[in-house]
């Protein structure tokens, strides 16, 4: 009789947000998040000390929400999953640190994720588990990207394109503070982009000619343009929801393009739209008129697992624990830049080199 599966404890603390999920066989049990999003607003995007200080604070706290609403108790988890990059330095070390100290104390093996394999994952607890192969559209505050995946977690993860520059989030939240707009500026534009007409400003699609990279993105440009198109009315009254009507249609137009065409390229028939940005709702809608058109499966997560949080870590301990992949040394360490290359992320810390004899 074969043993039980795991519970796999996942944290997440790679920004602004402190997260902990609870999920044993694919099964999301129990999670919750504490933003410090509140705490940067008025900085206008976050401010590396206060979130690590922020994670200290909110860590023990979210594992035990994240276990009471599961009905479970510390001696349940059987293994812990962390992020260990990329992000903000200070606040993976928060919850590296978190982690190993519970993985230590509780006798059970430790895994580190990458960031971004969390956030493919989150969709397996939706949905199921993942089409081999699929397409993977990766929108969020950092990354915009295109993936071939076949396996998650025993495949490396192929890259068919990548941000050149700004990702999507990025534009979205430096265009709304040109607009006015409160931070986060992705929800921000959303909101006002529902009471403007997106065809009342015409703004570039960028990569999107004959010559350029069908995969890749650029968002720095439609950045400009639309700061551009703001300075035009200074002295006069900015038809702001117009403008973020525009913007939106612009860059959901791009990636919904450009991703539909990867999985008619490649022969795939699904498509998966993970991260922040597939929280918007253009992004969404547009998405499913053509995916619907080309005959082709589109999967996107609920909007609470869309932004970061800790039960897409798990997801991916989880898939890790049941492939039987090794656990993390003891000395594992973060990567704050780490490419996506596979979903586990185990880089060691480097040895500080004595200073030598005699220096100053």
């Amino acid at each position: 009789m074969s043993a039980s599966p795991l519970l796999v404890l996942g944290i997440e603390s790679s920004c602004d947000e402190t997260g902990a999920g609870l999920v044993r066989d694919g099964r999301l049990l129990g999670h919750a998040v504490a933003s410090s999003m509140d705490e940067h607003a008025r900085f206008g995007g976050v401010v590396p000390e206060i979130a690590a200080r922020a994670h200290v604070h909110a860590f023990t706290p979210v594992v035990r929400a994240a276990l009471d609403e599961a009905g479970l108790a510390l001696s349940d988890i059987g293994a812990v999953a962390v992020t260990t990059g990329p992000g903000l330095s200070g606040a993976l070390q928060v919850g590296l640190t978190g982690a190993k100290g519970l993985a230590y104390a509780l006798d059970v093996p430790l895994y580190g994720v990458h960031h971004l394999a969390g956030h493919v994952a989150a969709d397996t607890l939706e949905h199921g588990p993942l089409p081999d192969p699929c397409v993977v559209l990766i929108v969020s505050g950092g990354h915009t990207s295109l993936l071939l995946v076949r396996d998650l977690v025993r495949d490396p993860i192929v890259h068919l394109g990548d941000t050149l520059d700004d990702s999507a989030g990025e534009c979205f939240d430096k265009v709304a503070r040109v607009f006015g707009l409160p931070y986060p500026g992705g929800p921000a534009i959303d909101r006002t982009a529902r009471q403007g007409d997106p065809h009342a400003v015409t703004f570039p699609r960028p990569l999107t000619g004959p010559r350029d990279d069908p995969y890749a993105f650029s968002f720095s440009g439609l950045k400009t343009a639309a700061a551009r198109w703001a300075e035009r009315h200074r002295g006069t009254t900015l038809p702001v929801a117009d403008g973020a009507a525009a913007l939106q249609e612009a860059v959901a137009d791009v990636l919904t393009r450009k991703a539909v065409a990867a999985c008619t390229a490649h022969d795939v028939g699904t498509l998966v739209v993970v991260g922040g940005v597939a929280a918007n709702s253009r992004v969404r809608t547009l998405a499913e008129e053509r995916c619907a058109a080309a005959g082709i499966t589109l999967r996107v997560p609920p909007l609470k697992l869309c932004t970061d949080n800790g039960a897409m870590i798990a997801a991916v301990g989880d898939l890790l624990v049941r492939a039987g992949a090794e656990p993390a040394p003891l000395d594992v360490s973060i990567d704050p830049s780490a490419p996506l290359e596979s979903a586990t992320l185990h880089p060691v810390a480097r040895p500080r080199h004595p200073v030598a004899a005699g220096a100053v």
